[in-house]
C-alpha cells in the first residue's frame, strides 16, 4: 500500500503513529475489507480494536449499509439471544412486540462483536449456524429467517486457553478466523507513545483552553519505558491527569512519577484473592473425591472386621469342648462378677453416641446371636474380666465387646 493511501487513512480515523505493526494492521484491513470473510482481531483492551471493523465496513461493497458495533461483553446472559437474533411476541416478559434483533436489522449490512469470547455457549451455536448458512430462528419462534450479515470479531481473551477450558467452541473460532488480525499492545510501539501523549494533551489544551503540557527528552523516556498495561487508554487517562492535575507545564521525570505508577514491569491487573488458595469447582470435586474415598475405605474396615469376627466364631463353634481341670488345660481362674470388670470405653454416651447400626443386606453381616452368651463368658473368664483382652482374643474391637454385653443384660453398676 502507498504511503499516501495509508496517511490519508489514517486521518480520515484519527489514527496516530507510524510503527512497522500498526501500518501492517491497516494494510491487512484494507485488502480483506471487498471480500465477505469474516476477522478476528486480537489484541490486549485499550489497543483500539473499534477502529479495524470500521475501516473493513466504510472500504467494502456494504459501505452504504448498516453498522453495527456490539458488545458482547455487557449484554446479560438471559436477554443476549434476544438482543442479537431478535425475538416474537410473547416470546418472554417483557415481549411485547417482534423484534429482529441484530441479525434482521443489519442485513446485508456489517456486524462487529466486541468481546466476543464472553459469549454463552449457547448463543456461540446459534451465531455459529448464522456463519455457516446465514440461518437462525428468533426466540420464541419457529420458522427459520435468513440474513446476509458480514462478522467482524474481536477479543482479549487467549481464545485458545478458553477453548480447552470449554468456555468457547473450537469450530466457532475457526469460522471466525477465516482472517486474523493482531493488534500491537502500546507499549510495542515506540515512539508511537510520544505521538499520542502530545495529541491528548494538545486535545486537552483545546477544550479547557489552557496551556499545554510538553514533555522533557527524559520524560519521554521514561514514558516509552513504562509496560502500559491499559494501552492506548491508559495513556489518554494520564495525559489528562497530568494536563489538569499538574502547575507544570513542562513534563519532568520526576512530575511525571507521580501519575505513572511505580510497577513498571506489571502488565496485568492485579488479582484480588479473599483466601491463600482459589477457590474453584475442581478443589470442591477433590474434596467430595476425598471423602467418598475415605468412607469406602471406613466401609471396606467394617467388613474385614466382620469377616474376621464371623471366623473367629466359626473356630470357638468348631472347636471341642475344653473340659476344665484336665492335665492338659491349666485351672481356669473364677469367673468374677460382670459387675465388677471396668468398662474401656471411658465415656459411655460418646460410646453409644458412636454405635454403628449394622445393616443385614452383605452376607458378611452377623447377628448379634452369632456371639453366644457362652463365648463371651468364656472369653472373659480366660483373660481374668480384662474386656480389652477378651476382644483381641475374640478378633473384635472394644465397643463391638460393650455393644455384645450390653445385648445381653451385663450392665455395670
Amino acid at each position: 500500500m502507498k504511503s499516501t493511501e495509508l496517511q490519508n487513512i489514517k486521518q480520515r480515523y484519527n489514527i496516530v503513529g507510524n510503527c512497522d505493526s500498526l501500518n501492517h494492521v491497516i494494510d491487512v484491513a484494507l485488502q480483506v475489507a471487498p471480500t465477505d470473510l469474516s476477522v478476528l482481531i486480537i489484541g490486549e483492551s485499550g489497543v483500539g480494536k473499534e477502529i479495524i471493523p470500521r475501516i473493513i465496513h466504510d472500504n467494502s461493497p456494504r459501505r452504504r449499509e448498516k453498522y453495527f458495533a456490539i458488545n458482547c461483553g455487557s449484554i446479560p446472559e438471559g436477554t443476549i439471544d434476544s438482543e442479537l437474533f431478535g425475538h416474537v411476541k410473547g416470546s418472554f416478559t417483557g415481549a411485547i412486540n417482534d423484534s429482529p434483533g441484530y441479525f434482521g436489522v443489519a442485513n446485508k449490512g456489517t456486524l462487529f462483536l466486541d468481546e466476543v469470547g464472553e459469549l454463552p455457549l449457547a448463543t456461540q451455536a446459534r451465531l455459529l449456524r448464522v456463519l455457516e448458512n446465514g440461518e437462525y430462528i428468533p426466540v420464541g419462534a419457529t420458522e427459520v429467517r435468513k440474513t446476509d450479515v458480514r462478522i467482524v470479531a474481536a477479543t482479549n481473551v487467549n481464545i485458545q486457553k478458553a477453548i480447552s477450558e470449554g468456555r468457547f467452541r473450537e469450530d466457532l473460532y475457526y469460522r471466525l478466523n477465516e482472517v486474523a488480525v493482531q493488534m500491537p499492545p502500546l507499549r510495542e510501539r515506540g515512539e508511537d507513545i510520544v505521538l499520542l501523549f502530545r495529541l491528548f494533551a494538545m486535545q486537552m489544551a483545546e477544550k479547557y483552553k489552557m496551556d499545554r503540557v510538553q514533555l522533557t527528552d527524559e520524560a519521554k523516556q521514561m514514558l516509552m519505558r513504562y509496560k502500559w498495561p491499559g494501552n492506548v487508554r491508559q495513556l489518554k487517562n494520564i495525559t489528562q491527569q497530568i494536563s489538569v492535575l499538574s502547575p507544570e507545564r513542562t513534563i519532568t521525570p520526576d512530575v511525571l512519577a507521580q501519575f505513572i505508577p511505580q510497577d513498571r514491569e506489571s502488565t496485568q491487573l492485579a488479582v484480588v484473592n479473599s483466601g491463600s488458595t482459589d477457590h474453584s469447582f475442581e478443589n470442591e470435586r477433590e474434596i467430595l473425591y476425598k471423602i467418598l474415598f475415605e468412607l469406602r475405605g471406613n466401609v471396606n474396615d467394617m467388613r474385614r472386621e466382620m469377616s474376621l469376627l464371623k471366623k473367629q466364631i466359626e473356630d470357638v463353634q468348631t472347636k471341642p469342648p475344653t473340659i476344665i481341670g484336665s492335665s492338659a488345660t491349666p485351672p481356669m481362674q473364677p469367673l468374677q462378677p460382670i459387675q465388677s470388670i471396668q468398662p474401656v470405653v471411658a465415656n459411655m454416651e460418646d460410646a453409644i453416641a458412636e454405635e454403628y447400626i449394622e445393616p443385614t443386606a452383605t452376607p458378611e453381616n452377623l447377628n448379634l446371636s452369632d456371639l453366644s452368651r457362652q463365648t463371651l463368658i468364656k472369653a472373659l473368664e480366660r483373660n481374668n474380666g480384662n474386656r480389652k483382652k477378651a476382644a483381641q482374643e475374640l478378633g473384635i474391637s472394644d465397643r463391638t465387646l460393650y455393644r455384645r454385653l450390653k445385648q445381653y443384660g451385663f450392665n455395670d453398676e
